[in-house]
């Protein structure tokens, strides 16, 4: 019997960081598993993440990792449960790859290498015997009485009692994820919600960002008023680009904003740069300086709160001369400058492509997936796991843990354990 006529177990398609943990599992439970890959290795998309440092999950408790995701963050509890960021952590460990924690809770691999974790990931895969098929593009999946079939180009198939489909989103689309998944997914009689980018950076209206490409912020906060409605953000990371706006804090503010551009192509926000302060103690300050340092430069002051690239367009934008000392600016200019240090106006007006955003919003809908096993509502033997799912999380390793935990929920097939990390 040839490798393309052979009537696997479990099929997966698409070797990411949900495939790939689907495949293990399933292999672990000693079924027959074949793990089907566009690509020439496994993890493409894993070796670019973080820069290609890997952002495996973090350290956030379980209520607050689900908070992160949208919508309806209670569809991966099980999944979570089951399969959560220690059980992650001690997986990688028994392979000998150490990590570390970095600022917001990330966890990366010691390594700082996210090849790292695909080296792991290939040794499970190996241990387990899955069998791997690279350089094959599945086009569509049909369901048969006793079986499924996997058609791929060049008249190549391969058939199965249960196919998982982890073909990822249309992000980044160098990496293979053009959206295969999500074709199959509609002829298998699946919804896709709409497709947007996530974690994506923004686009300013303003000319003037382009003065202020390359500063980087380490404790901003973003503040977004539109139809009535009044988003405060966490405080973060941010940083200036020549179109506009980047960085953690950003990328994770763009899934309430994107939607809001859609309904009015443009969204107003403001920039907290010193959360830390409130209004009345920043005056406070201001005063205090006028008395003790009166004839230092305003702009020295500024200098303290904001990089020193920054402050000449900001006192521009304010029109305030550079050159004036700290008791020479009338208490208007003052106002103004500590509204603006609390307040900075900017208006959105786009984002980035997917080729540039971090996820892919929208998919097949959660309404048509079975959260405790990830099997399909609508055809039975038919799995779902990682991006390909329509709930998104924020930045900071929480989708990365979502694609290894439904991967896991979604390959224990014939499981009847709660084994984790084995």
């Amino acid at each position: 019997m040839t490798i393309k006529n052979r009537v696997y177990d479990v099929a997966i398609i698409g070797a990411g960081a949900a495939g790939c943990m689907a495949a293990i599992r399933a292999g672990q439970s000693k079924q027959m598993v074949i793990l089907i890959e566009r690509n020439k290795i496994i993890g493409r998309k894993i070796l670019i993440t973080s820069n290609g440092r890997c952002n495996l999950t973090n350290t956030a408790l379980l209520e607050v990792f689900l908070k992160k995701f949208s919508p309806n963050p209670e569809f991966y509890r099980t999944a979570f449960f089951k399969f959560f960021s220690n059980d992650l952590k001690e997986f990688f460990k028994a392979k000998g790859l150490r990590l570390k924690v970095e600022n917001r809770g990330r966890i990366l691999p010691i390594t700082n290498k996210a090849k790292s974790v695909n080296v792991v990931l290939e040794n499970y895969l190996k241990e387990n015997n899955v069998t791997m098929v690279f350089s094959k593009r599945v086009v569509s999946v049909a369901s048969h009485s006793d079986y499924f079939s996997l058609s791929c180009k060049n008249n190549y198939y391969f058939k199965a009692k249960k196919v998982i489909i982890a073909t990822g989103g249309v992000t980044y689309q160098a990496t293979g994820s053009t959206g295969d998944g999500f074709v199959m997914a509609r002829q298998l009689g699946h919804k896709i919600t709409n497709l947007s980018p996530g974690l994506v950076p923004l686009v300013v209206e303003e000319s003037f960002i382009k003065e202020l490409q390359g500063l980087s912020f380490d404790n901003v906060q973003i503040t977004v008023k539109c139809d009535n409605r009044k988003t405060v953000s966490s405080v973060g990371e941010m940083i200036f680009t020549h179109f506009g706006l980047s960085g953690p804090l950003v990328l994770d503010a763009s899934g309430d904003i994107l939607p809001m551009l859609i309904k009015f192509k443009k969204v107003k926000i403001t920039l907290d740069f010193c959360p830390d302060y409130k209004k009345e103690e920043l005056e406070s300050a201001f005063i205090k300086k006028m008395n003790t340092c009166g004839k230092a430069k305003i702009k020295s002051l500024l200098g303290n709160l904001l990089p020193k690239r920054m402050v000449e367009v900001f006192l521009s934008l304010l029109m305030v001369q550079t050159g004036k000392t700290i008791s020479q600016t009338s208490k208007q200019e003052r106002l103004d400058i500590i509204t603006n240090l609390k307040n900075f106006p900017l208006t959105i007006i786009g984002s980035l492509s997917f080729d540039e955003a971090m996820v892919t919003c929208g998919g097949v809908s959660i309404k048509e997936i079975n959260p405790r096993t990830m099997e399909s509502n609508i055809l039975p033997g038919v799995y779902f796991a990682g991006e390909i799912i329509e709930s998104t999380g924020k930045s900071g390793g929480y989708n990365l843990q979502q694609a290894f935990s439904t991967g896991y929920l979604a390959g224990s097939i014939h499981c009847k354990d709660k084994t984790r990390g084995s």
